[in-house]
């Protein structure tokens, strides 16, 4: 199998994975305890944090581990929002969230919180749109960093400095998961004050996330137990994925300009590739990340494509894996038709994916483009 579906869920590296097994059989201990061995996991749980911490140039106290970015998300858009209701009531946010986002906001909206989703501008978003929407009665601003659809990249620093100016006392949460290890994100720099991440959107195993909460910010609690993570995330840690969250993270760090470049040639040479094919679209626009094309084939349904692909020994999606299939309405939200959406799916890299796999990829897709159209 040729797997180009990255931006649902990576393979863990080897030495994550050896992290881990080495919590596991060997470093054992709960973090909490107070013999040599809750020391030894302790030491292995903080490191892990400083970590991650060493990303977004924070410390490492700032960084709490949850079960997954979609548990981070949570904790933080409802702790924010019922710990400054009685200031105010109004949260803005955009039309192209995740679920994890999205589901969390239309709760509140259902529980009196005023929503306010800004829509792109020619496919884009400027600061300015959700700037202008604050006014004295906004609390919260969720926005995500990296679309996990079409790439498409949000003015996070623009939005959070302005945002900031206007009014100090708001809080804003970033869904980094697409982002992180990827794209710089200086908290020094950027006043955001939330952020989730995900540890196997980066080679990590699946069942880890954590949430980056700047020192100071308060919101409220909803989960009951013991004092973990901050009083946030209550329950003893998962210490072996935490290691191997920590390591993935380190050597994704490390490689990120590497990547980065890697990524940039595979997709122009996608592009190169597809500029001839008329009958395929393209949905990623120069202001997407490189390691996320998304791309419309007409005439097919995504479904369809993506079976006769599978068959052919290769993994893409239709959008977010989380969607099950079902449109999220990200592409239409973004100036594109429903047919177009209809017939799109989304490839995504990894540093394991070659410049020989891509071709490989395309020539299956048009093959499909040959037989399929006919039988659809």
């Amino acid at each position: 199998m040729y797997y180009f579906d990255n931006a649902s869920t990576t393979k863990v590296l080897k030495q994550a994975a050896d992290a881990s097994l080495k919590c596991m059989i060997e470093t054992y201990g709960n973090p909490s305890s107070l013999h040599k061995m809750g020391v030894e996991a302790e030491d292995i749980l903080n490191s892990s944090r400083k970590l991650i911490a060493n990303v977004f140039n924070c410390k490492y106290e700032e960084i709490i581990f949850t079960s997954c970015a979609t548990e981070s998300t949570n904790i933080a858009i409802l702790g924010a929002a019922y710990s400054k209701k009685r200031t105010g009531n109004r949260i803005i946010t955009t039309t192209i969230e995740h679920a994890a986002t999205a589901q969390c906001i239309n709760h509140l909206e259902n529980n009196g919180f005023e929503i306010i989703r800004i829509h792109p501008t020619n496919g884009k978003y400027y600061a300015k749109d959700i700037i202008d929407a604050i006014d004295d009665k906004t609390i919260l601003i969720s926005v995500m960093h990296v679309n996990n659809e079409n790439g498409l990249i949000l003015p996070i620093e623009e939005i959070a400095k302005e945002a900031k100016r206007k009014n100090s006392n708001i809080l804003i949460h970033v869904d980094a998961v697409q982002s992180f290890c990827k794209i710089p994100i200086n908290t020094n720099k950027i006043p955001i004050d939330l952020a989730s991440i995900s540890g196997h959107k980066i080679n990590a195993p699946k069942g880890i996330g954590a949430l980056y909460m700047r020192k100071g910010t308060k919101i409220q609690r909803h989960s009951f137990g013991g004092p973990q993570e901050n009083n946030l995330r209550p329950g003893t840690e998962a210490l072996p994925s935490i290691a191997a969250f920590g390591i993935a993270t380190k050597i994704n760090f490390e490689n990120m300009n590497e990547s980065i470049e890697h990524y940039k040639i595979l997709k122009n040479h996608l592009l190169e590739r597809i500029e001839n094919n008329p009958e395929i679209l393209l949905n990623s626009s120069d202001n997407c990340v490189p390691y996320i094309i998304n791309i419309s084939i007409k005439g097919i349904r995504s479904e369809i494509m993506l079976h006769f692909l599978e068959e052919k020994g290769f993994c893409v999606s239709s959008g977010s894996a989380c969607s099950k299939s079902k449109k999220s309405g990200v592409l239409q939200s973004v100036g594109y038709s429903k047919q177009r959406e209809d017939c799109a799916i989304r490839i995504s890299f990894s540093r394991e994916n070659t410049i020989n796999q891509i071709d490989l990829l395309l020539d299956a897709i048009e093959a499909g483009q040959k037989s399929l159209i006919k039988a659809y």
